[in-house]
């Protein structure tokens, strides 16, 4: 198996990691083509998963500079297929997107070797681009449409992130049901469970408030420390300090704006941290953050950093969106779209009500464990590769989670 993932390294990237894990385990031999990440080498060997990474291209904001960035990680990435082709035709070849520019390696190495292809439907990208840009729907808009079209088309089978993006590859992608597998993002319950908590990570304040995740324009990482702002210096709430973890093309400018409004002892920003570090902020947090917008990709798209703060039994606050009710289910508290007022209340309310806290908190660490954990999606992702290569069935102990049925409905 060659797995192509070009927004993120491997192993940061959790749900290209999982998926690697589970073929590994499963008996299949797996390469992942991808960005080099911070201390990591261009070849190297993690457990059992053999990474081929190339220098990373950083955008600035324009939609020209990801016409640029794109174009080399589609030349990186094609030589390193091509290299790591050398040993051998693959059976399988995963691409993950965004974006949607890799249909022609597929098709190129189905018409040389056989070799299937399975979409990984991580994103949309013709909505990131509307939410990034204010709904430009020029020619940009039609290309990735045009793009996101023939991924589809070239594809074999489609591992959609859940039900609405499942719904777009059968309306927009024409794979009918049988082409396409829902494969949440679940989190490992085994490795992301609540520790001891770190009392000094709270800077001297008896509580702290937690944010997990990427910090671009359309995350709304912003709206999270407009709502920090809210809380300590309308509202006086100097008991209540906040950790932002992650890194972006809107960190920069998020440590300036912290630093204008005066919350630099309120406000870390520690950027892109280790496993260890998140483990041991989401252990003492009180709450988590999921400040995403509503906007035309947020409102189908399941959050990563939700389920995770669910593991860790943390309730979330966050704004009303439909998939994010999906996955959290009662375990957040669902602010009206935007209205950073209103989401600082909501934090402040979880803050000085612990006995809440600690319910909804029981409640998304049960859901995790029974319905959304790794463990329950891997069955289907690992189906979809049997499947393609002719290993047959897996046996009745592996059938799919009846009780997701319908959960994206």
């Amino acid at each position: 198996m060659v797995i192509i993932v070009q927004n993120l390294p491997v192993p940061f990237d959790r749900r290209v990691w999982l998926e690697c894990q589970s073929l590994v385990g499963h008996g299949y031999d797996v390469t992942v083509v991808c960005p080099q990440g911070e201390g990591t080498r261009s070849t190297q060997v993690v457990d059992g998963v053999r990474i081929l990474a190339y220098p990373a291209y950083a955008p600035g904001g324009r939609a020209l500079s990801y016409v640029v960035e794109y174009a080399w990680s589609f030349l990186a990435t094609a030589g390193l297929v091509l290299r790591a082709r050398r040993d051998g035709a693959f059976d399988v070849m995963q691409a993950c997107n965004p974006p949607d520019i890799f249909w022609p390696l597929a098709r190129w190495l189905r018409g040389r070797d056989g070799t299937r292809f399975v979409f990984d439907h991580h994103d949309l990208c013709p909505e990131l681009y509307l939410s990034r840009f204010e709904g430009q729907r020029g020619a940009q808009y039609r290309g990735l449409l045009f793009l996101e079209r023939q991924t589809f088309r070239t594809a074999d089978r489609v591992t959609s992130t859940n039900e609405s993006y499942a719904a777009i590859a059968g309306s927009r992608g024409g794979k009918s049901p049988d082409e396409v597998t829902v494969v949440r993002t679940g989190p490992d319950p085994e490795v992301l469970r609540r520790r001891e908590p770190v009392p000094s990570l709270r800077r001297g304040r008896p509580h702290l408030v937690a944010y997990l995740g990427v910090m671009g324009p359309q995350d709304g990482v912003d709206l999270a420390l407009g709502a920090a702002d809210v809380i300590v210096n309308q509202m006086g709430r100097q008991d209540i300090c906040f950790t932002f973890m992650g890194s972006g093309d809107s960190h920069a400018e998020l440590v300036r704006r912290r630093d204008e409004l005066g919350l630099t002892d309120a406000v870390e920003l520690p950027g892109r941290v280790p496993d260890e570090f998140v483990a041991e902020v989401l252990s003492t947090a009180d709450v988590g953050l999921s400040p995403d917008p509503l906007n035309p990709l947020n409102d189908v798209s399941t959050m990563n950093k939700t389920m995770e703060y669910m593991a860790f039994g943390l309730p979330v606050v966050a704004f009303d969106l439909r998939e994010t009710r999906v996955s959290a289910d009662d375990a957040a508290v669902y602010v009206r779209p935007n209205d950073v007022v209103e989401y600082a209340r909501a934090v402040v309310d979880l803050v000085d009500d612990p006995g809440r806290r600690a319910e909804m908190g029981r409640r998304g660490r049960e859901r995790v464990e029974q319905h959304l954990a790794w463990q329950h999606q891997q069955r289907g992702y690992l189906r979809v590769f049997d499947e393609l290569v002719g290993r047959g069935s897996r046996g009745a102990g592996d059938a799919a989670d009846s009780s997701l049925v319908g959960m994206g409905a």
